[in-house]
């Protein structure tokens, strides 16, 4: 039998050695981002994805192997264990095969059968199910078992009380319901219809059917909000005549008069306990597979959002749109401090938004304003047109985007924002946030749930426990690759760094107000219950710019100083050198001196020298600035000034299934449906674009009354622009 670790490795496709170390790194107490950074010799170099991949199957297979202790001792207990049996329990690969082994012993609620073997019919179900040739008819065996007494008055009620009993036999055996899965998912179908005459948004699936091997996970997702809400009665689709013929061969031996009793028992078999019972299950398992596929698009979306380039030093005005209680208007300077607030009502009338202009013309000129950013929401699209024509009136100088503000009104009443902002009302904690999400996507993200920032497609179908569980493991993937500046990040960025909790970033953030600004990264291990464990997982992740010791503020841990100052000195160089940026050619003096020598001489393996001379070339470096620019605008158009033809530029708002949606400036995001994405075949549009790509598109078509706007890619001229 493989261990467990055999199994990983096999699965993988990794060295054996490699997975034992990830195993015991992860028992240990490392986390994900430590073990990706800073143990890149004991794994071969996995990326953060590829070891939470590993740690989440190992999860699933130390579940697997305790579960199988549990039922070999439960049936152990029921004397009925054998050699066969255990070794077949081993040997099941999934939970699923384990279930359909534990079945026959598992306690079961009272059935028909149950009720049958309290009258003492099991040895006749026994007999009849043997099938002999030499038994006399099923009608004659039944007699033997006539027993007032116990409620068995006739030879039907015999026969029926065997059937039963054979019948729940039938459905308890592994084999058989392995080989019926099988068969259903290589010809079941998925079927609905509508369960109502009302229009609805499910009307694609008021006649549907699809092969079950055919099905995307979006179309399942749908159905089953569909049915839940009414809309849709939805089954599954499967030859029955052809099924019952492969459990009629698997339980049936010809020529014995108990045939035909047999047959009669498998078909109630089938019909009554074995059908519903995998249609249940194969639902769950699409469902399952569907909202795995529906989490990773999440994943996908949520990565290069939070990483999107920041507009960084720049004094930056949020617009947090709305009718009825106005524009909420936030000035913050270039580090997200709070300068000014207001709240205009340019919608109310043209007198009003002229007196919006008025104000926030005279708020841009007094804070020295050169971003603005406008939440997506409501009123948006009149917000927009104001502020283009405050800027022209204004004579340049000034540019706007679209923040997507999704999240930002739960933020804006939680907590956390409560701590932060104590003197302003809740609406204008929103214009905050919007304005601080231009400046910093990362930094503002962080402080709201993922499952409310609004990518993917039906987070609220998803187990929200695995959904939250994936998801803040893609904020801590990025706060980590980023790194964190020590000295100004809030208590939300700092618990998202590796190692820190909510306790320890709270204690980091009283320690700063109450003695002044950390000088070194040594000086972080005097943060109360932040001990050496805790200071070793989140060290390299912290950034202190003020500190006299240039390593503080790279990625290059304090356990790998002493290697970083030997190679300095092994090409020439020094610390000063790197706090000059006089070190241009370090690359090339270290591939003169050999890369695997100078390794061996500084004590680390080549791939963390190679990451120390990363970090020596470009200190307090943010990897986010070699992304696509955000897409500043000072124009606006509307959806009725669309004509197929036109070439736009827009960005990528979100990835799903079928295509993506692009904001080209209209508020109605455009889509570029899968087939007009690349020339070549592509199976996911993940494979090509991401959120936050800036790509150009065609205009194909435009339904301005259902605000549907029909992008292309690949007709454009320019492509996609990363």
């Amino acid at each position: 039998m493989e261990t467990i670790s055999q199994i990983l490795a096999r699965e993988l496709d990794r060295p054996q050695s490699h997975i034992d170390n990830v195993i015991s790194l992860l028992d240990e107490g490392n986390t994900i981002p430590f073990i990706a950074r800073y143990r890149k010799e004991l794994h071969g170099a996995m990326d953060d994805t590829s070891l939470r991949t590993l740690a989440e199957r190992l999860e699933y297979l130390r579940n697997l192997q305790q579960r199988r202790e549990t039922v070999k001792k439960a049936v152990e207990e029921q004397g009925k264990l054998t050699e066969e049996l255990s070794q077949t329990i081993d040997e099941a690969e999934t939970l699923a095969a384990l279930e359909d082994l534990y079945r026959p012993y598992k306690q079961k609620r009272r059935t028909r059968a149950t009720v049958a073997r309290e009258k003492g019919l099991e040895p006749l179900a026994q007999l009849l199910f043997q099938q002999d040739r030499d038994l006399p008819a099923p009608e004659e065996l039944a007699k033997d078992y006539i027993d007032p007494e116990k409620g068995v008055e006739t030879v039907e009620e015999a026969l029926t009380g065997a059937s039963d009993i054979i019948a729940e036999m039938i459905s308890d055996d592994a084999a058989i319901r392995g080989m019926l899965r099988e068969y259903i998912n290589a010809k079941g179908a998925l079927v609905s219809c509508a369960a109502t005459e009302e229009d609805s948004v499910y009307r694609l699936y008021y006649d549907f059917s699809q092969s079950l091997g055919r099905l995307q996970g979006h179309q399942i997702l749908a159905i089953n909000r569909g049915e839940k809400e009414g809309m849709l009665k939805v089954s599954l689709e499967l030859d029955r005549e052809a099924a019952l013929q492969r459990l009629r061969r698997a339980v049936i031996k010809p020529g014995s008069s108990a045939m035909a009793f047999v047959r009669a028992a498998a078909d109630d078999a089938y019909d009554r306990l074995i059908f519903p019972s995998l249609e249940r299950e194969t639902r769950s398992s699409l469902t399952d597979t569907a909202c795995e596929g529906a989490i990773k698009m999440f994943a996908l979306n949520l990565k290069p959002l939070l990483m999107q380039r920041p507009v960084k030093g720049k004094v930056t005005m949020g617009l947090d749109p709305g009718y009825r209680n106005g524009c909420k208007v936030a000035v913050v300077d270039g580090t997200g401090k709070v300068l000014d607030t207001a709240v205009v009502y340019p919608t109310f009338s043209e007198g009003k938004k002229a007196e919006a202009i008025r104000i926030l013309s005279a708020l841009i000129k007094k804070h020295g304003v050169e971003h603005i950013a406008i939440g997506n929401g409501t009123a948006s699209r009149e917000t927009e047109q104001m502020t283009v024509e405050m800027l022209h009136q204004l004579g340049g100088g000034q540019s706007y985007a679209i923040v997507n503000e999704a999240g930002a009104s739960v933020y804006s009443a939680s907590k956390l924002a409560a701590e932060e902002f104590p003197d302003y009302d809740v609406n204008l904690r929103s214009a905050v946030s919007i304005a601080r999400r231009l400046q910093d996507p990362l930094a503002e993200l962080v402080k709201i749930e993922p499952m409310a920032i609004g990518v993917g497609q039906y987070q609220h179908d998803m187990p929200q426990a695995k959904l939250e569980e994936t998801l803040n493991g893609v904020v801590e993937d990025c706060v980590n690759a980023v790194g964190v500046d020590i000295n100004t990040a809030s208590p939300a960025l700092l618990q998202r760094v590796s190692g820190l909790n909510k306790t320890t970033a709270k204690n980091i953030v009283a320690y700063r107000e109450e003695n002044g600004v950390f000088t070194s990264r040594k000086s972080i291990t005097k943060v109360p219950k932040l001990g050496p464990k805790a200071f070793q997982q989140c060290a390299g992740f912290l950034r202190v710019p003020e500190s006299k010791q240039v390593l503080d503020n790279t990625a290059v841990h304090p356990e790998s100083y002493a290697a970083a100052e030997k190679l300095l000195k092994l090409c020439g160089y020094s610390l000063e050198d790197v706090a000059a940026g006089n070190i241009a050619q370090l690359p090339e003096r270290l591939e003169n001196y050999g890369a695997a020598r100078a390794a061996e001489d500084c004590g680390v393996g080549e791939p963390t020298l190679r990451d120390i001379v990363s970090e020596l070339l470009k200190p307090g470096r943010d990897p986010r600035d070699e992304l696509p620019p955000v897409l500043l605008r000072r124009d606006v158009l509307e959806i009725k000034d669309l004509k197929p033809g036109m070439e736009l530029t827009g960005t990528v708002r979100n990835v799903i299934d079928f295509g993506v949606f692009v904001d080209i400036g209209v508020h109605q995001d455009g889509l570029v449906h899968i087939s007009q994405i690349s020339d070549k075949f592509i199976r996911h549009p993940s494979e090509v674009l991401a959120v936050g790509d800036v790509v150009k598109v065609v205009v194909l078509d435009v339904e301005e009354k259902k605000r549907r706007i029909s992008l292309s890619i690949k007709q454009a001229k320019g492509r996609c622009i990363k």
